[in-house]
């Protein structure tokens, strides 16, 4: 896992800091509340989970199927960053946001927010896709096998439709 983001889900107070620092820098704006533009993020995350199922039903490609994944799941991240007036430019700043304004951080949150916070664990997710998602992108091999493809898409439609029971709240 990402050291930065390990810290985060540690540190309350380093998770502040860095959630500053983006907005600050702009990186996470303030918006308006759109819902015609949370609704464009996950059809944009349907139509990537569509594209990677395609590529990993025809056993080709996968790196792109790893791609597809990932973005799938940074278009429903996106849709939950409009839902509460946000937007990111930053792929590790959304994580930030994600861990601060969704996940659950003790056990009042977990029983006032247990089906509106995505835990540690879905954290990972995606933050484990990305790390794939990266070497699916950057690396000049073809490095995945169609079994792990799909436990990583298994993990993608989990993660989505738990955004998609956020969004309806």
């Amino acid at each position: 896992m990402n050291p930065q983001i390990k810290l985060w889900l540690e540190n309350k107070e380093a998770l502040e800091r860095s959630y500053r620092y983006y907005l600050d820098m702009n990186i996470i704006q303030k918006i308006p509340i759109s819902e015609n533009l949370v609704k464009a993020h996950m059809e944009k995350s349907d139509h990537n989970m569509e594209f990677a199922y395609s590529l990993i039903t025809g056993n080709r490609f996968l790196d792109w199927a790893i791609t597809g994944l990932y973005y799938a799941l940074y278009h429903s991240s996106l849709a939950l960053l409009v839902k509460k007036g946000f937007s990111s430019k930053d792929h590790t700043a959304t994580v930030c946001f994600l861990i601060k304004h969704y996940m659950e951080l003790s056990k009042e949150d977990i029983e006032l927010y247990d089906s509106l916070s995505l835990t540690r664990n879905e954290i990972q997710i995606y933050t484990n896709l990305k790390s794939e998602r990266q070497k699916a992108s950057y690396s000049t091999r073809k490095m995945f096998d169609i079994e792990q493809v799909k436990h990583l898409r298994e993990k993608a439609i989990f993660f989505i439709n738990k955004t998609k029971s956020m969004l309806e709240k």
